[in-house]
């Protein structure tokens, strides 16, 4: 029985053997393609030898018939110390990439093949257990090896990590399956070359293509268009560039957890320092007045240089007052004269005490006794007799002027008919009546005969009362689908001159309108606007009579005609709307601080005018540049069938963009212009802005600094940027213009555009 037991043993272990052989030389091959590919081979071989030897011995003494713990113990020994000796095969290798192959291993491994065929087992002892010792053994090598292998540097040290979201958390863990790959990149430096370059240019592209997405996720093709130019001018570079250094100065351990959702949270964060950057920027304007119970009053006229000193210097001394202009408050004279014995202006009243003119302030200033009146009035309410500011309405003819009969009739059929959302022609209007019913309650209230209330239904109609929905006739009979001018959608939300319904008064010529208005904005600018028109006090305009007294002038603009206006009288009044309008739209809106809002201010604040609706953007670029469409954008402001393309200039105007200020530290100064010389202010206007800072030239660098505003319309100065150039020249200094011009003659001038500050110009 025992011999039996004996020769089963026996015929185990030698299965064992030939396991042990086959797996050996299976790592020997696997050794030897590795080392191939690394070009590495014939280094540490005698090690390598006696290591095989040892396993031979070990094999020995298993046949032996050695106690199955020592055999367990030594066999794991020597496969870990085969681990070892393939971390250090591993590191020799790396430092001596290139050398020559030697054949050696593969002597080696004809050796060791040789001398485990000659061996022969008897003992079936620790079977099972040399098998799993062995895997054991073998995954401890590769787990080690895979280490070194992380350990080993490209070729390129100083290389930055390329991260292309590829990688995942615990990726290093398991890459003892990419050991060969590995080792043939080692030695493939163009492929790696390669790649670097291809996951560069991935990583840039994606930052690019990102980038853009939320710019036009922002909405920034609209109406008005010069909200997003400043984007638009943007290099593409910069975005890259900055996104690239961001993504290469991450940490692996950060980059591998990648999730394309932190772009839009970085553009967001990005957005949020913008804005409140530039809420900051808006607030920096002067500083706050000091805090008066008393009152101060400024008596002055238009086109006063004194007076214009006087201002300056209650500015300076943080002083709040009201000023009370004699051309526009004419009933103010007698006042004057009354409690000062005479009429000449400047004149200063600290509560009723007459302080006098510019003369008497500077003595009082002086002596230092203006610091103690000024302490008087921080305590001092004002008494009974102290001037007091202008009231609502004071010497103003706005809302003067013979009823409208016509416009009482249509408020009583407006009230009388059934007005409601009805469908016409497959679509859905609202607040509609139909053409039918109006001539009903005009027949029953006018004593008309059919035919009779048709004609004055059609004369209700010429005077822009109400209008056909598609503007399809004047007015007919039949369920024809009309609309009242004050009901129109647009008109209700958008329009901010008709609150409180149509004017009943007879409308007044355009001519005395914008007399009026002219007259008005200017002694608002002198009043207001300090700098030279650079800078405006909201805060004081907004809360004056002055103002107030616009918002009902330009409640006569509803129905007016306007088709009569030559070139001369449409831009003097449109520039001088736009710029009032643009205040106006700043007192309700707020400044715009981003892309949308200024998209609203734009194009979404309007005025009704002669019927028609008209936006900055409208009156900007469909009137005074004729039509032409916006930067960046595909329509024009006016289409073939509107009618408000019969009021577009001819040609566009290029020096109106030295006169349109809507609200920018980056725009023209406020001024101003009159039909009789609008040329010569005009061409004054360009001269200014250009002047001032518009156009600079470095004459060392041989570089021209041009405002934003060049390039966003260049069409309008020439069809090249030296044509533009060229244009522009003849509006600096004589010496600047022939520096400029020479420059442009060599080729040799370059053009950089001047970032826009957006910033409220306050």
């Amino acid at each position: 029985m025992e011999n039996q037991h004996l020769s089963e043993t026996k015929a185990a272990s030698s299965q064992e053997v030939e396991k042990l052989q086959e797996d050996a030389s299976a790592i020997q091959i696997e050794d030897q393609e590795k080392e191939a590919k690394a070009q590495n081979i014939g280094h540490g071989d005698t090690e390598f030898d006696n290591k095989l030897d040892d396993i031979s011995d070990v094999i020995k003494d298993v046949k032996d018939g050695r106690t199955k713990s020592d055999t367990d113990a030594e066999i794991n020994d020597n496969v870990i110390g085969d681990s070892g000796l393939a971390q250090a095969k591993t590191e020799t290798e790396v430092e001596h990439v290139g050398q020559e192959y030697s054949g050696d291993k593969v002597e080696a491994g004809r050796d060791f093949e040789h001398k485990s065929e000659e061996k022969n087992l008897d003992d079936n002892s620790g079977q099972d257990d040399l098998a799993k010792e062995e895997n054991v053994g073998r995954g401890t090598e590769s787990t080690d090896m895979d280490q070194k292998a992380d350990e080993i540097p490209n070729e390129d040290s100083n290389l930055d990590p390329v991260f292309d979201g590829t990688e995942i958390p615990g990726m290093e863990a398991n890459r003892s399956t990419s050991i060969r790959k590995l080792d043939g990149d080692q030695g493939s430096p163009g492929v790696v070359e390669k790649a670097v370059a291809l996951k560069n240019l991935v990583k840039e592209k994606s930052a690019v293509a990102v980038s853009t997405m939320l710019r036009r996720l922002s909405g920034k093709s609209d109406e008005a268009a010069v909200d997003s130019f400043d984007d638009e001018g943007k290099d593409i570079s910069d975005i890259s560039e900055v996104n690239e250094a961001k993504l290469v100065s991450e940490k692996p351990a950060e980059k591998s957890a990648w999730n394309p959702l932190n772009y839009i949270k970085k553009s967001s964060d990005a957005d949020a320092v913008n804005k409140t950057g530039q809420k900051d920027s808006i607030t920096d304007g002067p500083p706050p007045p000091i805090a008066l119970k008393g009152r101060i009053i400024l008596y002055t006229k238009l086109g006063c240089q004194e007076s214009k000193i006087f201002r300056l210097f209650l500015r300076t001394k943080r002083l709040r007052y009201v000023e009370i202009n004699i051309d526009v408050y004419p009933g103010r004279k007698m006042e004057l004269e009354k409690i000062s014995g005479s009429t000449s202006v400047p004149k200063l009243f600290f509560n009723e005490i007459c302080i006098g003119g510019l003369s008497e302030l500077k003595n009082l200033d002086e002596s230092g006794k203006l610091d103690e009146k000024i302490d008087f009035l921080i305590t001092e309410a004002p008494l009974f007799e102290t001037p007091s500011p202008p009231f609502s309405g004071e010497d103003d003819i706005s809302s003067t002027g013979a009823v409208d009969e016509l416009a009482l009739i249509a408020r009583k059929m407006k009230e009388s008919i059934t007005v409601k959302d009805r469908l016409y022609k497959m679509r859905r209007f609202t607040n509609c009546f139909l053409g039918s019913d109006a001539l009903d309650f005009l027949s029953e209230d006018q004593y008309l005969e059919r035919p009779e209330a048709v004609e004055f239904a059609r004369k209700l109609a010429s005077k822009l009362f109400f209008r056909h929905v598609l503007d399809e006739n004047l007015f007919e009979d039949g369920n024809h689908v009309y609309r009242f001018l004050d009901d129109d959608p647009i008109v209700v939300s958008q329009c901010h001159n008709i609150p409180r319904g149509i004017a009943t008064v007879n409308p007044k010529p355009i001519a005395e309108i914008a007399s009026r208005l002219r007259f008005l904005a200017s002694a608002m600018f002198e009043a207001y606007a300090f700098e030279d028109g650079r800078r405006v006090d909201y805060t004081s305009l907004h809360g004056s009579e002055e103002f107030a007294r616009y918002l009902r002038i330009v409640e006569e603009l509803q129905r007016v005609e306007i088709w009569d206006m030559s070139r001369e009288e449409k831009l003097a009044f449109f520039i001088n709307l736009y710029n009032m309008m643009a205040i106006h739209a700043i007192s309700i809106l707020g400044h715009p601080e981003g892309t949308l809002e200024r998209r609203k201010l734009f194009g979404e604040f309007k005025y009704v005018i002669g019927g028609s609706t008209y936006s900055l953007s409208a009156i900007q670029n469909g009137i005074l540049r004729g039509n032409q469409r916006p930067p960046y954008n595909l329509k024009k402001p006016f289409g073939a069938k509107d009618k408000r393309s019969k009021m577009a200039l001819p040609y566009p105007e290029p020096l109106i963009h030295f006169a349109l200020v809507c609200g920018t530290r980056s725009g023209p100064a406020l001024r101003c212009y009159s039909p009789g010389k609008i040329d010569e202010e005009l061409l004054d206007a360009a001269r200014n802005f250009l002047r001032s800072g518009g156009l600079e030239i470095d004459l060392t660098a041989k570089v021209a600094h041009a405002s934003k505003i060049l390039k966003w319309y260049s069409i309008d100065f020439g069809k090249s940027e030296v044509e533009v150039i060229r244009h522009v020249s003849n509006y600096l200094d004589p010496a600047d213009s022939e520096i400029l011009l020479d420059l442009l003659a060599s080729s040799e001038l370059k053009v950089v555009y001047q970032p826009y500050d957006w910033g409220l110009n306050c």
